[in-house]
């Protein structure tokens, strides 16, 4: 296609991503049947080469084993049930702040994205837990619907992030320095949340009535053991797996595994694990660990790039006119 300019090209690249994207195509699938077919045109049999490599580069980077042992601690944490207890001990805390149940909602998705680093498990548990009971409470639709999505949304900025692993690992940055410049932001983030929420109650309590007076009242000492007995384990399990990395006494995946043993010990020590729930564990960390660890987004912007650098598709200035140098 010799007619076609560079710029064009680039165009046209965009144009069927999108359509195949409507399509219904997976994402991976496409990504690196687009990288190996605009590369075969750009680079010839080469290609080919490269995609290898690429992927090989992939299933032998050391970063990415933290990313199943992370998703199989946050398993754990979710079938054992151990997130209703700590909705439950962070919501008797809270009881007598305004807006009550979604300043808890939102704690226990911060919590739990630390312990996760993934974003469906949070806003799947909290839409079936926290979402009915903010409607029940009498909340406004539209402030439980987004507090949930909202605090769901966490879990891509704080560690331990999957997203942070997989951009660390392909960019080629630390990951531990990307843990540490994402932590204090996203606590900043969900601080704000929760602030916002507690003003909209207090100006506006129609849309977060305070709870009935029996749940408000609640012994200081009971309030005490279920924070003692819920809260702040898992809080001591995540700051020693986040702790571990940001200080450098362990690497991501050495903390990984750490923390998925230590999200099984305190299973078992609730009494809410099985043999079945451990199979269920297994089989959807390896079902998202095989979604995050496809080889297609990395190998389309490693593939691209190189097109985007050869000849005869070279794309200098973001601008809409050819500059490929001419002889």
């Amino acid at each position: 296609m010799p007619f076609i300019s560079d710029a064009g090209m680039g165009v046209l690249m965009l144009a069927l991503f999108l359509v195949f994207l409507m399509l219904g195509f997976p994402i991976a699938f496409t990504l690196m049947a687009m990288g190996v077919g605009f590369g075969y045109y750009a680079m010839g049999p080469a290609v080919f080469q490269l995609f290898v490599q690429r992927t090989y580069s992939v299933m032998a980077n050391d970063v990415l084993l933290s990313i199943p042992l992370f998703l199989f601690m946050g398993y754990v944490v979710e079938r054992a049930n151990i997130l209703d207890r700590l909705f439950r001990s962070i919501q008797l805390a809270a009881s007598w702040l305004p807006g009550s149940l979604a300043v808890a909602t939102l704690a226990t998705c911060a919590l739990f994205a630390t312990a996760t680093g993934i974003v469906g498990a949070v806003v799947t548990l909290m839409g079936l837990l926290a979402f009915p009971a903010m409607l029940r409470a009498g909340y406004d639709t539209r402030l439980a619907a987004g507090v949930v999505c909202a605090g769901g949304c966490l879990g891509i900025l704080l560690p331990p992030s999957v997203m942070l692993i997989l951009y660390g690992a392909t960019a080629g940055v630390s990951v531990v320095k990307l843990y540490a410049a994402a932590f204090f932001p996203g606590l900043m983030l969900a601080s704000l949340y929760m602030l916002y929420v507690i003003l909209r109650a207090a100006i506006n309590p129609a849309l977060a009535p305070k709870l009935p007076a029996e749940q408000r009242n609640v012994p200081l000492l009971k309030i005490i053991s279920e924070l003692a007995t819920s809260f702040l384990p898992l809080a001591l399990l995540i700051m020693g797996v986040l702790g571990a990395i940001m200080f450098g006494f362990a690497t991501p995946s050495e903390a990984a595994a750490i923390g998925a043993l230590g999200a099984l010990i305190l299973a078992l020590a609730y009494r809410a694990f099985s043999f079945d729930k451990l199979q269920e564990s297994v089989f959807l960390t390896a079902r998202a660990s095989a979604m995050a660890s496809r080889g297609g987004h990395r190998c389309l912007g490693r593939i691209t790039g190189i097109v985007l650098r050869s000849q005869p598709f070279r794309v200098r200035r973001i601008a809409g006119r050819d500059q490929t140098p001419r002889r």
